[in-house]
């Protein structure tokens, strides 16, 4: 398993433990909401929760905040920009957009894990303006050109 140093800044109004790995082989490390009180959620309804942490992500890198498995199942909590990007020269408070996707109110306490944050390479891309891209058998073929399944 690789590893690389990633710098982490407490805001003031942060409390309880650094973030951690739950499991040996774990790619997400789970953030908990830093809620000065209790959070509901209607159904269809959206948040920003603050995490009450800042990351210095390193450079060729970028941090995808994800759902959580857990949350999305049971109570039907999801992120609205999955996966949102936290990227390299962002020094801000990481914040997660959260969404009730269910059908009854969700209530979020403080501490709560709210989602995994993954640290993951990037690559930019060099833009080439050309005249025309190389064919390939599906062609210009979009939304649901490739069939279905049965």
């Amino acid at each position: 398993m690789t590893t690389i140093p990633l710098k982490i800044m407490r805001w003031p109004h942060f409390r309880g433990d650094l973030p951690s790995y739950q499991s040996t082989f774990a790619s997400g490390f789970d953030v908990r909401a830093q809620l000065s009180e209790t959070l509901v959620l209607q159904p269809g309804e959206r948040a920003l929760v603050p995490t009450g942490l800042s990351f210095e992500v390193p450079v060729g890198y970028e941090m995808q905040a994800r759902p959580r498995s857990g949350l999305a199942l049971k109570q039907g909590i999801g992120l609205v920009n999955s996966p949102g990007t936290i990227d390299a020269d962002y020094r801000g408070e990481v914040k997660i957009i959260v969404i009730n996707f269910g059908r009854e109110p969700v209530t979020l306490q403080d501490q709560d894990r709210v989602a995994q944050l993954v640290l993951c390479p990037v690559v930019q891309a060099r833009f080439e303006l050309v005249n025309s891209l190389s064919e390939t058998g599906r062609g210009l073929g979009g939304f649901g050109s490739t069939g279905v399944n049965a």
